[in-house]
């Protein structure tokens, strides 16, 4: 599955794509976007997201062209704002089939959830199964824990809050031991020492630090052998 990114600021598409890589999307860029335009019948998005601070009168343009060729049912299209979005242009963005607007700071966990779960509508079954987001609940056997890196090791215990083939969110039993030492995890740090239980399996993936707070979003940059397929097993035996 394609996404198609048309953002000008290299800071937020980094951002966008740790928000969005869960969900097992390929993200395919654009500086410009009547290039973008140009090439849309090749690319052939399921999905794209437009900047509408770096493009503030392009993307009613690409709006406009972009449901003139995929309907709203078959194409999400998703404006990301800045603070001086006019309450006028979200009127504007209704009218010409906009699937929603989202606050370009990503900052906000509410705002991110929104994001995934407007692209999440439009993940065919199949993909759903292998991406797509559970909220663990008791009866699924899910367990994880890390070894904080730097100086001070220590080893970081908790509940896995929700989990797909491409990462998990994390609530750690004591968040003060996240934040003692915030140099040792930032965006981006990668945790190289981290345990997952999935069913009967012990799995030892390599993560990626996507945000921290009060819990902890990661991505799963790698597993060794043949672990990936055992955790894609599992999570579709939940989804039966």
């Amino acid at each position: 599955m394609k996404l198609l990114l048309i953002l000008g600021d290299d800071e937020t598409c980094k951002t966008l794509t740790r928000c969005v890589e869960p969900l097992g999307f390929e993200f395919v860029r654009y500086n410009h976007v009547l290039k973008a335009m140009d090439n849309l019948d090749e690319v052939a998005p399921h999905g794209i997201i437009i900047s509408a601070r770096d493009f503030p009168r392009h993307w009613k343009i690409l709006a406009n062209f972009v449901r003139g060729e995929q309907p709203k049912e078959t194409c999400p299209l998703i404006i990301l704002k800045g603070d001086d979005f006019p309450a006028e242009d979200a009127s504007k963005a209704s009218f010409l089939g906009v699937s929603g607007i989202i606050n370009e700071a990503l900052n906000d966990p509410a705002e991110i959830s929104r994001l995934q779960e407007i692209l999440g509508r439009y993940i065919p079954v199949k993909e759903k199964r292998r991406t797509g987001r559970f909220c663990v609940e008791p009866q699924h056997r899910f367990g994880f824990v890390f070894i904080r890196p730097g100086a001070n090791r220590t080893l970081i215990t908790g509940a896995v809050k929700n989990i797909s083939a491409g990462g998990l969110s994390f609530q750690p039993d004591d968040v003060s031991l996240l934040t003692s030492f915030p140099e040792d995890i930032t965006s981006s740090t990668v945790l190289s020492e981290c345990s997952l239980r999935a069913g009967d399996a012990i799995l030892s993936p390599l993560c990626r630090v996507n945000r921290i707070g009060q819990s902890i979003a990661l991505a799963f940059s790698s597993f060794p052998d043949g672990e990936q397929e055992v955790l894609n097993s599992y999570l579709e035996s939940l989804s039966g």
